[in-house]
């Protein structure tokens, strides 16, 4: 997972020393949501194995995981048939419209062309081959 350390003061004595972070999400085929995010996002495989690849990128500041659906040792057990449905992996880019450019000349399918939200969010979607939405974000004044 991405490594790093931070303390954080809880109630009381209590400390929490986090040294690493991941989105883990149930896909069908775990081995194409992997590719579409090496080819298309840049993230580098760290490990994988029969229904389960995780996936780094130094600067997002989190493993992106994915897990076959189904997979017989996933907890907790009453979501193991579950697929990541209904939430969206989001970045926040520099230069938005040239990364609009570059994933439409690859060949990505964009969902949701770019556009900007009156609060300053310049945005666009696209989905991989298991339908996990991924949304890049620039923040504009």
């Amino acid at each position: 997972m991405t490594r790093g350390s931070h303390v954080i003061e809880m109630e009381g004595e209590n400390k929490m020393q986090i040294t690493g972070s991941a989105v883990s999400l149930n896909v069908a085929e775990p081995t194409a949501s992997a590719a579409f995010v090496r080819k298309h996002l840049g993230f580098e495989e760290e490990m994988a194995e029969d229904g389960f690849v995780s996936l780094k990128r130094e600067d997002a500041g989190f493993n992106l995981i994915f897990l076959r659906t189904g997979l017989a040792t996933f907890k907790p057990e009453a979501m193991r048939g579950r697929s990541a449905d209904g939430l969206l992996v989001v970045f926040v880019v520099e230069d938005i419209d040239g990364e609009y450019a570059r994933l439409r000349a690859e060949g990505v399918e964009i969902n949701t062309p770019i556009q900007t939200e009156p609060w300053g969010e310049r945005f666009f979607q696209m989905s991989d081959a298991n339908g996990v939405v991924y949304q890049l974000v620039e923040w504009i004044t």
